[in-house]
Parts: C-alpha cells; structure tokens; sequence
C-alpha cells in the first residue's frame, strides 16, 4: 500500500512544483532560468517522498521511468515552458536528470542503500542548482568552460551544499568517519559540476557522487 500512496504523492508533488513555478513565472517573481532552478532544486526533494514510501526498486523505479517520456515530449514539444530553455540554448538537462533519477532509484532501492542515492541526487538538486543562481547574479570572479559562464562563486556554492548534504546523509545512516567522507564529496562534487558540459551534469554529477559515495562508505 505504501507504493501506491508513493507514487500517487510523487506525482502531486512533481506536477505541483511545475506549477507553482510557472505561476511565480506569471508573476514576474522568476525568469527563465530561474523557474528552472525552483523545478531543479525543488523536485531533487522527491528524493525524500521515496525513502519514506517506497519498498521495492520497480515501484521507486516507476515515476522517473515516467518522467523520462513525459520530460523528453516537453523538451520537444516545449509543453512544461517553466523547465525549459528556449531557443539554441536548449538541452537535454531534464531528461538526464530524470534518468538520473532512475538508475539511482532503481540501484539503491535494490541494494537498500536509498541514502546513497538521496546523497547524488541532493547534491545536484541543491549544489547544481543553487550554484547557477549564486553564480549569474553574485559571481565576480568568472571564468569560460565549454563555452559556458562559470564562477569561483558558483563552484564555491557547490561545494557547500555538497558537503552539507552528504555530511547529513552520512551523519544519519553512516556516522564513522562521517565528515571526511562530506569532505572528499564536496571536493568531487564541485571537480565534476565543473567539468561537466551543460546539460550533462544532471548524469554526471548525481551518479558519480552517488558511485563515490558507495565506496566511501564501503572503504571507511
């Protein structure tokens, strides 16, 4: 029964994060980038819903499965305009993150390890995402990769939430030596949002944190 409620709570939830980010858009309270950034930080936060409903890695496994379709026709067909990007600058940042979602809930579901996936996708949701919005409006000390604006700021954000995350998550279900392994997460975290292309941090990032974060925990 818990599933069920999981998956009907999952998608009330997405749907109403799009939502309320496409009223504040109407509202004038956030622009392009920053609807997107509400929807990335926020639905990271499904994370939570899992852990505390799902039994079994086909159930965690169902809603993302669902939302890798449902974001790739809004990528193509621009249906959910809040968590798209126009024009040339569009990419397949939302349907990677939902992939992302998927191995991660699939594999940690099944090890019973949800917490290392939790530390993945958290760490993209809230370092990933803090880090643009930190980065385009406070960053002072920019830098070009790939063609794209970074920020010793936006790098610095990253790395913060990174270690807060991890440090929570590892605090809570993997106590020893728990500070150090937030520590070599958050130097990763910021290594890879930093080399990662636009776009494809939303792979990169949850799942090479959520790797690292397995064998810290296997290793310490």
């Amino acid at each position: 029964m818990n599933n069920i409620i999981g998956i009907i709570v999952s998608f009330v939830f997405v749907f109403a994060v799009i939502g309320i980010s496409t009223l504040l858009s109407q509202k004038g309270l956030l622009d392009g980038e920053g609807s997107r950034k509400f929807i990335h930080i926020a639905v990271s936060n499904w994370w939570i819903i899992a852990m505390l409903t799902f039994t079994d890695p086909l159930w965690a496994s169902f809603v993302p499965l669902m939302f890798v379709f449902i974001n790739y026709i809004s990528y193509r067909k621009n249906v959910f305009k809040a968590m798209e990007r126009d024009g040339s600058s569009r990419d397949l940042g939302t349907v990677y993150y939902a992939i992302s979602l998927l191995i991660l809930a699939y594999i940690s579901f099944a090890y019973k390890v949800p917490y290392l996936g939790g530390i993945g996708i958290l760490v993209m949701g809230y370092g990933d995402g803090f880090a643009a919005l930190i980065g385009s409006k406070y960053g002072k000390h920019s830098f070009k990769k790939y063609g794209l604006s970074k920020s010793l700021e936006g790098s610095i954000t990253v790395f913060v939430f990174a270690f807060l995350v991890s440090g929570i998550l590892f605090g809570i279900y993997s106590s020893s030596l728990f500070l150090v392994k937030a520590l070599v997460i958050a130097i990763a975290s910021t290594i890879i949002e930093l080399l990662s292309p636009n776009g494809y941090d939303n792979l990169s990032l949850p799942l090479f944190v959520s790797l690292l974060s397995w064998a810290l925990v296997s290793a310490l």
